[in-house]
């Protein structure tokens, strides 16, 4: 096990284009991933799931998730300083009413982020 401590500058941590609305970066630890995400206005991340329990908020710009458990939408908008828990493997998308910075911190660890397999953002 890794006991040492890190420290890290957001602006040392690559910025990764993923489509032409959407910008991340993130690091992971031993037992979970934590993301600045940046949205242009208009930017829809589709509707997806994953196992990783994932707590978003919005530091600029505003966001409108939708959340779909057992297929009852139901929407909830996020303005800075607000936040919002998704627990892992509930169905939801999100869209960027206007440009965004976003921090999410997810756990366990993304590993689909970490290999590259999240086709869904790109």
């Amino acid at each position: 096990m890794n006991t040492a401590a890190k420290h890290l500058r957001w602006s040392d941590i690559p910025i990764e284009q993923l489509n032409p609305l959407l910008k991340r970066q993130f690091v992971s630890g031993q037992q979970g991933t934590i993301a600045h995400i940046h949205l242009r206005k208009g930017c829809l991340v589709p509707m997806h799931a994953h196992p990783n329990e994932q707590f978003s908020t919005v530091i600029t710009g505003s966001m409108r998730f939708t959340l779909d458990p057992e297929g009852v939408a139901e929407q909830i908008t996020l303005a800075p300083g607000d936040l919002l828990i998704i627990p892992g493997n509930l169905p939801h998308s999100a869209e960027a009413l206007e440009d965004t910075l976003n921090l999410d911190i997810f756990t366990p660890v993304r590993q689909d982020w970490e290999d590259g397999s999240d086709a869904y953002l790109r």
